[in-house]
């Protein structure tokens, strides 16, 4: 099963040890985890140190380090420079896919995080009519921006009236920021492993953002860690602590329905980036996109 590991306890050493990553503090273990089960790492904590060896090894099962701000929202991310057997080959067909397949990727990108906030809504309880007659609206590329216009119903709906998304603030969008980096991370190592190149990206395009593919495959996603969230915050409160860490980071596990089947999100997240890479090289869209889990499955997120 994959995991996401946090480091959030100052101090700590990581290191490669037969296998596993062990971690540290002065010369005591403090534990260990396997090396492939290790879908990425996320460091929070000051006077973090690693060795080289462990660095290499998490790349060369495509795991990514991401080193987080105070405000749990991620700072750096280091990526293995290779992650498929075609890469050369894939990575020439991402930069040459043309404008029409990458804007109908979009829209169908579009359409299925909309078609996740209204499940996500009606499973909390609240209207979501609106939101899920947008998607009728989404044209390529979503030119009209019928993203945004979700968004502006949804929020207040599924966060409350007062609020507003700030990667800066505290409390609640500190959660989602965690949140949000668990997502990124897990997407991040699904687009390295599928050939593609995270800089490149389908809609977000910011010169500064070297994860902008990411961003865009992971978008369905998100409903899922504001949902958890909601719930965390409902039970015990907005703060980023353990418990809510912990919670957060085993969303990668969830099942989704995708394809007739069920299949966890970390997995779906591989096969939307796998068939994203196929779609370049074939020049035909063909996007293996996530359906939302039942209502029951939503609301008891974090819960």
């Amino acid at each position: 099963m994959d995991q996401i590991v946090d480091i959030s306890t100052d101090g700590r050493h990581l290191s490669r040890d037969r296998g596993f990553m062990k971690v540290s503090e002065g010369a005591e273990e403090i534990g260990r985890i396997p090396l492939d089960q290790i879908a990425g790492v996320i460091v929070h904590a000051y006077g973090t140190t690693w060795s080289t060896s462990l660095l290499t090894e998490l790349a060369d099962r495509g795991a990514p380090v991401v080193l987080c701000g105070s405000n749990h929202a991620p700072r750096s991310v280091l990526l293995p420079l290779e992650g498929h057997h075609a890469q050369g080959a894939r990575l020439r067909a991402q930069w040459q896919a043309k404008a029409p397949l990458l804007k109908q990727a979009w829209k169908q990108i579009v359409i299925c995080k909309i078609t996740m906030q209204a499940a996500a809504l009606e499973a909390m309880g609240e209207t979501h009519a609106p939101v899920a007659m947008l998607k009728r609206k989404v044209t390529s590329g979503d030119n009209s921006n019928v993203e945004a216009q979700a968004a502006r119903y949804y929020w207040p709906r599924m966060m409350g009236e007062q609020f507003r998304r700030d990667r800066t603030a505290p409390d609640l969008n500190a959660l989602l920021n965690y949140g949000y980096t668990v997502l990124r991370a897990a997407t991040a190592r699904a687009v390295v492993a599928a050939g593609l190149h995270p800089t490149i990206g389908l809609h977000h395009s910011n010169r500064g953002n070297a994860f902008a593919l990411a961003d865009d495959l992971m978008e369905p996603f998100r409903p899922l860690v504001d949902c958890c969230v909601r719930g965390l915050s409902a039970r015990n409160g907005p703060e980023v602590d353990t418990q809510a860490k912990q919670t957060l980071a085993r969303l990668i596990a969830l099942d989704l329905p995708l394809g007739g089947g069920s299949t966890p999100v970390s997995v779906a997240l591989s096969k939307l980036a796998a068939s994203l890479g196929q779609s370049f090289e074939a020049g035909t869209l063909n996007l293996a996109l996530p359906m939302p889990p039942d209502a029951l499955t939503l609301a008891g997120l974090g819960a």
